[in-house]
């Protein structure tokens, strides 16, 4: 069971290289993004939801396991974090690539709240919560750069 914690947790072991490992689990997490990208909206909140719900599971038995808090290795918050950046995001690659350029920024940067959650929020809950925050952070910078890109391209 620990193996399968461990393998879910690191985004398919994505988190597990040894550089950035956060870079990699929100570039891992396009693979499936991709495949969910065009469920109807309930449903996609609902997949978020679901991986909210198994991401605190996962990831405070990952700390657990790894003996570490906030383990780098983890990225399945990463994973949740890119879904919510990428809610509703243009059908175009440079909009993808914007929301991921942008949610690594928030993610890195931690601007308040998202350093509140990080720093005074522990666990599985603390884990996934700063990249809740980070990812809408991203939304709504994707949403609203994208339209006024828009505004001026034609």
């Amino acid at each position: 069971m620990d193996r399968l914690i461990i393998f879910l947790a690191t985004g398919f072991y994505s988190g597990k290289i040894p550089k950035c490992p956060g870079t990699w689990g929100s570039l891992a997490a396009l693979v499936p993004w991709y495949f969910f990208r065009n469920l109807p909206l309930p449903s996609y909140l609902g997949m978020m939801g679901l991986v909210f719900v198994a991401g605190f599971f996962l990831a405070g038995s990952a700390e657990k396991i790894l003996d570490r808090a906030d383990a780098g290795p983890i990225v399945i918050d990463e994973f949740l974090g890119m879904f919510i950046t990428l809610t509703a995001a243009p059908n175009h690659p440079a909009a993808w690539l914007l929301g991921f350029l942008l949610f690594r920024f928030f993610d890195i940067l931690k601007p308040f709240p998202v350093s509140w959650f990080d720093q005074r929020i522990h666990g599985g809950i603390g884990i996934m919560m700063d990249d809740v925050v980070a990812g809408l952070y991203a939304l709504i910078s994707l949403q609203i750069l994208w339209a006024l890109g828009s505004r001026f391209t034609g």
